[in-house]
Order: C-alpha cells, then sequence, then structure tokens
C-alpha cells in the first residue's frame, strides 16, 4: 500500500463514527473557521477549493456567504465524504458544491476541470503527512492572482507547559500535528498577512505565496 493509500485507509479508520459527531465537537477547539471564512472575500463567480473539507461544514458556510461562487472540496477519507455529500444534499447546494475523493499533494486543474482563485486549508495542513507538498500542489493550482488561505493549529507556546503537553497529547490521538515549521516560516516572510489566535493557539493567513 502506498503512503497516500495508506493515509486514506488511516483517516477512514479514525472518521468512520466519528463523522457523526466532528462538527458538534470540533466547534470547542478548531477556532478561527468562521473568521477565516468571512475574510476570503470572493469575488461574484469566484472558484475556491477546500483541501480536506472533511464534512463540508466550511463549504455550505461558504456558499452561503459568497452565493455567487462555486465551491469544490476534496479530502482523503472517503468515510468522510459521505457525511460530506450529505450535507451538501440537505443544504440543497449540490449544484455549487462539487465533492472528489483525492489526496491533497495530487490536487491538479485537471481534477475538477477547472483552476481556482482560491485554495483553502483549515485544520488540514496539521493532518497531511505531506503538507508541503500539498501547499506545493495548491499553489500551482491557482488562477493568476489567486490566493491560498490557510488557518490551522500555532505552537501553542503561549498555553504553557502542561497546557501545550496536554493539548498536543489530545490532538496526537487524532493524528495531527501543527506544523511548526510552516508558522515559522510565515511569520519570517508574512508578518502582515498574518494573524495569530491568542496563546498562540491558531494562526490564520491568506497569502499568493505559501511555498516554503
Amino acid at each position: 500500500m502506498s503512503g497516500t493509500a495508506e493515509h486514506g485507509a488511516l483517516m477512514d479508520r479514525v472518521y468512520r463514527h466519528q463523522r457523526y459527531i466532528y462538527d458538534i465537537t470540533r466547534k470547542y477547539y478548531l477556532f478561527g473557521r468562521d473568521r477565516m471564512i468571512r475574510e476570503l472575500a470572493l469575488e461574484p463567480g469566484g472558484r475556491l477549493v477546500e483541501i480536506g473539507c472533511g464534512t463540508a461544514r466550511n463549504l455550505v458556510r461558504i456558499a452561503r456567504l459568497y452565493p455567487e461562487a462555486q465551491l469544490y472540496g476534496l479530502d482523503a477519507s472517503l468515510e468522510m465524504l459521505k457525511t460530506a455529500a450529505e450535507t451538501v444534499r440537505r443544504a440543497g447546494l449540490a449544484e455549487r458544491i462539487t465533492l472528489a475523493h483525492a489526496f491533497a499533494e495530487d490536487l491538479t486543474p485537471a481534477l475538477f476541470g477547472t483552476a481556482f482563485d482560491a485554495c483553502l486549508f483549515s485544520y488540514s495542513l496539521s493532518m497531511i503527512p505531506d503538507w508541503k507538498s500539498a501547499l506545493g500542489a495548491a499553489s500551482q493550482s491557482l488562477n493568476p492572482g489567486g490566493k491560498i488561505h490557510v488557518v490551522d493549529f500555532g505552537d501553542l507556546e503561549g498555553l504553557g507547559h502542561w497546557g501545550r503537553k496536554l493539548l498536543l497529547a489530545w490532538l496526537g490521538l487524532f493524528h495531527v500535528a501543527p506544523r511548526i515549521e510552516l508558522l515559522q516560516s510565515f511569520e519570517r516572510h508574512h508578518r502582515n498577512a498574518l494573524k495569530i489566535l491568542p496563546g498562540r493557539y491558531a494562526f490564520l493567513i491568506s497569502t499568493g505565496d505559501a511555498c516554503l
């Protein structure tokens, strides 16, 4: 089994049952998602893809806030995509939201038959093993002037030793690892675009150049 296929199988095992309670539980610690959605500033007719779309919770909110946008979502977990498809169907948004089973590093315009004005990573880079390739694939899939939007865990340094240790242990149960190198790169090269939440718990950034 290849590394990507193995990761997909792992995600299916993790979310086979959790997908039913994912949105209820994650709202208590995946902070900054709705702020990022409000700040996307999608133009009418804009095309956005969410890499690691999970239950499609974000895509539905984006569709409602930007009613003229065309949206796409991909995920490594077939189990999560079952919930995503049902979420989109219940919201009556099947004509505006297209879903696909794919790995982040395999994203190309050919996957959905279009390039994108925006690529969104919402707490997904911390779960993608080859996250650098995922960012590279997203960058190569953008239209000229397009942006990559990231909201994810920070380095947690403001939580104190034990707070950070406990949260990392909790996140490890779900195979989540904050990408400290990525945050450090953004702080060096994109400080003006970077927004860090209290406790350095999470960060948000919108940039046309997210490659390290």
